[in-house]
């Protein structure tokens, strides 16, 4: 499994892996429950490898910024998205340094941090993250 099959939707807790796809959208399955549902187009999603974070010199990929999650903690889990914003925010800045303060809010660290601890109990290869290099 790599990033590009995990999803987050909008409006639902938690992540999504995809497990097929529909006539009218895919069908996913919960990483915490294991529930099966369809997603349609009106549902909000962002694939995993998609998604990056603002640094003040270009973006960061949210792939590596999970690995480098993964190789501080040793590949156990990491706070808990639930500590306040002053905790997360310094320890997010001890994951990426040049992260963009202005562009980058609290509450996109509780996700990327949420994920990680959900990708961890998921038993995520995080070794199997390289970092791309474009191909465009």
């Amino acid at each position: 499994m790599s990033l590009d099959k995990i999803i987050a939707v909008t409006g639902k807790p938690g992540l999504y892996e995809i497990i097929a796809q529909s006539k009218g959208g895919l069908i996913v399955e919960s990483l915490v429950d294991k529930k099966r549902f369809p997603i349609n187009a009106t549902h909000n999603v962002s694939v995993l490898d998609n998604i990056a974070i603002y640094t003040y010199e270009d973006e960061m990929p949210l792939k590596l910024v999970l690995k480098s999650i993964f190789e501080k903690e040793d590949g156990k889990k990491c706070i808990s998205h639930k500590e306040n914003n002053k905790v997360l925010t310094s320890y997010f800045s001890e994951i990426l340094p040049n992260y963009d303060t202005e562009r980058v809010y609290a509450s996109n660290i509780k996700k990327v941090v949420q994920w990680y601890n959900l990708l961890v109990d998921y038993n995520f290869d995080f070794a199997s993250i390289t970092e791309d290099t474009d191909e465009e």
